[in-house]
């Protein structure tokens, strides 16, 4: 079954993951992918993820897939029972991606129960195709990628940090852009959508 927690922002939902994780089971190991902030100046919010996931117990196995061999990728992606993507440039991370041939795996384990947590980039690359992000990111930093084509996990798109500085234009410049082209679902740094099969619940972290 389809299982998918998407955020703006890890460390702003960090109740809401707590409770989905209480009603999953889920505990132990998790598959940390910062590789998305390898194109970033900022990674601050990769270090706060990290410091939920260890304050909720979870023992981290980060890894970098631009730092790795396609078969090492593969083999972490197909023995692990719960991903996390984090935020950063969504380009240069599907980049990564299809250089080690992920998508169609992380979909099949998706499909065979994994569970898949995205942060912002993380939770955009869930949609069909990103394209629609190059106003939030930027698609130089991807120089290699000329298909825009994803997970294809959501029938919507994912315009995470709505309201949130430094984003504010960007993303609301995003949704003015698509918001007649596309399924768009506006997130702020205090929400997140869960995704079971066929359902999408938005919830927001309690103030």
């Amino acid at each position: 079954m389809k299982q998918l927690f998407l955020c703006s922002y890890f460390a702003g939902v960090k109740d809401l993951f707590q409770n989905y994780a209480k009603q999953k089971g889920l505990s132990g190991h998790v598959l940390f992918i910062p590789t998305a902030g390898n194109a970033e100046e900022y990674t601050g919010y990769i270090d706060e993820a990290k410091e939920v996931f260890a304050d909720l117990g979870f023992e981290l196995d980060v890894f970098d897939l631009a730092q790795s061999d396609r078969e090492t990728a593969q083999a972490k992606i197909f023995q692990t029972k719960l991903l996390y993507i984090s935020g950063g440039n969504t380009f240069y991370l599907l980049q990564e991606l299809k250089k080690k041939q992920l998508l169609g795996l992380i979909k099949e384990q998706i499909a065979d129960g994994m569970v898949y947590v995205g942060e912002s980039a993380g939770a955009i690359i869930a949609s069909s195709d990103i394209l629609y992000n190059q106003i939030m990111d930027d698609k130089t930093a991807a120089d290699q990628l000329t298909d825009y084509s994803a997970l294809a996990e959501t029938d919507f798109y994912v315009v995470p940090h709505v309201g949130e500085e430094p984003f504010v234009e960007s993303a609301q410049t995003t949704l003015d852009t698509y918001q007649d082209q596309l399924h768009l679902l506006p997130l702020t740094n205090s929400q997140a959508v869960i995704v079971e099969e066929n359902e999408v619940h938005v919830r927001e972290e309690a103030k």
